[in-house]
């Protein structure tokens, strides 16, 4: 199970801090930089997937008012496991998920609500450089800068992305974010816990 997708603006330093500490983050193999990134128990009986573009503001709120009480209603005690699913809608959230996809698995979900935390500082502040604020925080996450150089000229992880990401568009016709599909069926938009709640199945 990996780490819970909980983390606000203020924490964001220190917890991608702690969590390189714990392990310092080696480069992610091949096949993890392509392996699912979930939580929960892999025997729930709902399997939620969410896509996801780090860009989008709607997908940060969501990560923000809704996710906590998602990961300690539903998660936390069995009834949901929770799939992300990359869906960059600009070349800037392509090259944070292939960063998010370089670090150890176990990191992905902090630095990815790190950079949903923080996208006025690194998405759409003006005069900034994007890939350098990504940088930072990829810093903090303990990875190297030779190992986020590389990530970022990873043309093969760059096109596996983009094929999952035609992939699931073409599948469950995606066509905005967040968008959810709930044991097989798709649903759109930015929601409440209430809201999201009630589209899971016996709860």
């Amino acid at each position: 199970m990996m780490p819970t997708r909980r983390f606000t603006l203020m924490i964001a330093g220190g917890a991608l801090a702690a969590s390189a500490g714990r392990g310092l983050a080696q480069p992610s193999t091949e096949d993890q930089r392509k392996a699912e990134r979930a939580i929960g128990d892999p025997n729930a009986k709902v399997t939620v997937m969410e896509f996801f573009s780090l860009t989008c503001s709607h997908c940060a709120a969501f990560a923000k008012g809704t996710m906590p009480e998602i990961e300690r209603d539903l998660i936390a005690p069995g009834k949901v496991r929770y799939v992300f699913r990359d869906f960059p809608l600009d070349q800037v959230a392509l090259t944070g998920a292939m960063v998010a996809r370089s670090l150890p698995p176990a990191h992905y979900v902090p630095f990815v609500n790190a950079l949903l935390a923080n996208q006025d500082r690194w998405a759409f502040a003006r005069g900034i450089n994007n890939t350098e604020e990504i940088w930072k925080l990829a810093a903090l996450a303990g990875m190297s800068r030779a190992t986020f150089d590389q990530a970022i000229s990873d043309n093969d992880l760059k096109t596996w992305i983009l094929q999952q990401q035609q992939t699931d568009q073409d599948r469950w016709k995606i066509d905005s974010t967040p968008s959810f599909v709930i044991n097989g069926q798709k649903y759109a938009g930015e929601m409440s816990f209430d809201a999201f709640k009630k589209l899971i199945p016996s709860t």
